[in-house]
């Protein structure tokens, strides 16, 4: 891309405010809604044919604007470049766009300045990922689940181990931090999937570098982390020594990713034994065992955990009438039959936890009642607490949450599931459609965090939202056709390994 040498623009200082401005979207919400905006002036310049205005604007000192808006625009063009440049196939249309929406939410977490310290004491650099924009900071479990796209899809593998060490670096107790609140510096760890994902991160990134260096100074934190959840941790996250399944739960704390709680109500509180969290544990095990015998340790304990939360597993969890999976065995109303997407990762995963025989069931299950064309429902609209809109004061929209609400971050990991039982990636690619469209309909070149759950699925939560962006970038390429060496159409998929230089 060529741009001219601009002209140069004047500023016009002329303060002036406006009317009172009323903010239809905060009224509805239930939060301020008028306000006065003072503009401190413009700026103005004359143009000629191919001639543009460049602005720079910068959130640091004013040493950041020392380059020229010309110069400035030119590096970031080729940053973006670069970027785009990387991912394999060849980036365009809708995978540049995707890439470059990736790129916005991979942060240098500068606000924590011991991350800054430890990182420089061993030569690393410190890496995050901001779960959201606007009002999300970074969160251990969108982190982890949004890693394989945002950095390993998009070749961006050294940042991919230093996020992984960044994360090693708080464990606490077994627990992988929830987040870390906005303005401080110490983490939450009210979570009992974020360090399960952790697993799912790390194995994503082996799959895709071979890196056993990172591996072996993981392993340690693994192996502790596995023995507190034997032993039990905090929130009451322990596995049951009776069947090997693993519970949760504390008044109070929505330890799950369905984690609304508004004014003390947690709305889905789900304490017990959930379906996504024995699906994660299951896998996590099966990798312990694994990585065990790759490092050449003893992994037979962990497949023996593993095989007796399988069995478990497949005995409670199937619930016979809705021929699915229930969400929760064990909690405090007994077994609960909800029709949610968290069956989906039973499948899903590396090492799926359900029996194959079982796996047509619960995908139609969940196609019936829960696919939409930009995501998964977060409950059947035959359940009485359906929720079809996400509309409303904090309350109802808390209420609405995880109770309908459509989430696009799960379409990424049906499409893994689907295409384990049904190896038509042309049908998978084509699920995408939908969130294609998106992609110029409210935050321009983002995916929005959540729908409604009805047609038309308004898009309502943040604009940009990191695991919705990861996990679409991460099936389309997965279903990506690609021209082969004969000239014939191919579609990547599992099949195809990459191999990146850390």
């Amino acid at each position: 891309m060529k741009v001219s040498a601009p002209q140069r623009s004047s500023f016009i200082s002329l303060v002036n405010a406006s009317s009172q401005l009323l903010y239809r979207v905060e009224r509805a919400r239930g939060l301020d809604h008028i306000e006065i905006q003072v503009s401190p002036g413009y700026s103005e310049a004359r143009l000629g044919p191919e001639q543009h205005v460049l602005l720079g604007v910068t959130t640091k000192g004013w040493e950041a604007l020392e380059r020229t808006p010309l110069e400035a625009f030119t590096l970031e063009w080729e940053r973006q470049r670069g970027l785009i440049n990387r991912v394999i196939p060849v980036s365009r249309g809708t995978t540049a766009r995707l890439v470059l929406a990736a790129d916005q939410f991979i942060i240098d977490p500068v606000n924590r300045p011991a991350d800054e310290a430890w990182a420089r004491a061993l030569g690393r650099e410190a890496r995050s990922v901001i779960a959201g924009y606007h009002w999300f900071t970074d969160w251990g479990r969108d982190t982890m689940i949004s890693l394989e796209g945002l950095t390993l899809t998009t070749q961006r593998a050294s940042e991919a181990a230093s996020i992984l060490r960044t994360f090693q670096h708080y464990v606490r107790d077994g627990l992988l931090p929830n987040l870390f609140p906005e303005g401080g510096r110490e983490a939450l760890y009210h979570t009992a999937d974020a360090t399960l994902w952790f697993f799912h991160a790390i194995e994503r990134y082996l799959q895709t570098t071979g890196d056993q260096e990172l591996l072996k100074s993981l392993y340690p934190t693994l192996e502790n982390i596995v023995d507190h959840h034997l032993k039990g941790t905090h929130y009451g996250i322990e596995v049951d020594p009776a069947d090997g399944l693993l519970r949760q739960g504390q008044e109070g704390y929505p330890l799950t990713w369905m984690d609304a709680k508004v004014d003390g109500w947690v709305v889905t509180p789900r304490r017990g034994k959930t379906v996504e969290t024995n699906a994660l544990w299951f896998n996590a095990l099966s990798l312990m065992g694994r990585w065990a015998s790759t490092l050449g340790k003893d992994g037979s304990s962990y497949l023996a955990h593993a095989e007796k939360n399988q069995a478990s597993f497949n005995l409670r969890f199937w619930n016979t009438r809705e021929s699915c999976l229930y969400d929760l065995v064990d909690g405090e109303k007994g077994d609960d039959q909800a029709v949610r997407p968290n069956q989906i990762f039973a499948i899903s995963l590396s090492h799926s936890v359900l029996t194959r025989n079982r796996w047509k069931a619960v995908l139609e299950k969940v196609t019936s009642e829960l696919l939409t064309p930009v995501g998964l429902r977060t409950l059947s609209p035959s359940h009485p607490d359906y929720k079809a809109r996400y509309d409303g004061d904090l309350r109802s929209r808390d209420a609405a949450y995880h109770q309908g609400t459509v989430w696009a971050w799960l379409l990424g990991h049906f499409i893994d599931a689907q295409l384990k039982l049904y190896p038509d990636r042309a049908k998978a690619r084509s699920l995408l459609a939908g969130l294609e469209t998106h992609l110029v309909r409210a935050g321009l070149g983002q995916i929005s965090e959540i729908f409604d759950a009805e047609d038309p699925f308004r898009a309502r939560g943040c604009i940009a939202q990191a695991w919705s962006v990861a996990e679409m970038l991460r099936a389309w390429v997965k279903t990506e056709p690609l021209e082969s060496a004969d000239g014939k159409t191919v579609l990547a998929g599992e099949e195809r390994t990459l191999r990146l230089r850390v």
